[in-house]
């Protein structure tokens, strides 16, 4: 499916999938009850998670759906609390799908530092070391312009006490750089906490050296 792809199989298709990321999330432990959200932007259209309804519950007919202007164009359910941040993406950078979770070490993270520390070479795979947005109220158009700022030449952040942001050109993409990135935080986390240790870390030139021996990484 491409960008600009919004015939009604293509939607159907984009939704199946967005559920299917939603529902991924909550059974992988990083988001808990109805928190969290998910959208996928197909064509001038974003398919977004609706407000407040568990995920198991969700079927073909509860599609929702907005322009890039927020307007409701498909769907009875209310839209995320969050649409702002993910229009926030849409409108500025070039992905085609956001997921947001409340990834419990994420968030532990997000309130003791002002970017995770480079524990892993795949902090490379984010674009670098992975920034924490400061603190806004959720669902406002100053969280989301914390987010883009943390976001600049990053594929994912952290938002202060309240959890992760990460984005791609695919829903299993934009949910594999939050599962990593959820990994490299619990990781930093147990390592810092063993007692008169401090973790090692990697410098920016091995951070560079590993981006660029990424780029070949994997089938083509």
């Amino acid at each position: 499916m491409t960008d600009r792809d919004s015939t009604p199989t293509a939607i159907a298709r984009a939704w199946h999938d967005l559920v299917a990321t939603a529902r991924r999330s909550a059974a992988e432990g990083l988001v808990v009850g109805t928190s969290g959200n998910v959208s996928v932007r197909t064509g001038d259209l974003v398919l977004v998670t609706p407000s407040g309804v568990p995920y198991d519950r969700l079927g073909p007919e509860d599609t929702v759906a907005v322009d890039l202007e927020g307007r409701q164009v498909a769907g009875e359910l209310k839209p995320t609390s969050e649409l702002p941040l993910h229009l926030a993406v849409y409108r500025h950078t070039g992905a085609s799908a956001v997921v947001h979770t409340h990834a419990v070490h994420a968030t532990a993270v997000s309130t003791l530092v002002p970017e995770l520390p480079v524990i892993h070479y795949m902090t490379a795979a984010l674009g670098g070391p992975v920034r924490v947005a400061p603190y806004a109220l959720y669902g406002t158009d100053e969280l989301a312009r914390n987010m883009l700022a943390a976001l600049e030449g990053r594929t994912g952040c952290l938002l202060r006490n309240h959890g992760t942001v990460t984005v791609g050109g695919s829903l299993d993409q934009a949910y594999d750089r939050t599962a990593q990135l959820e990994w490299m935080c619990r990781l930093w986390l147990t390592a810092s906490s063993v007692p008169g240790r401090t973790p090692s870390l990697l410098s920016a030139a091995e951070l560079a050296e590993v981006g660029e021996k990424l780029r070949g990484y994997g089938q083509g």
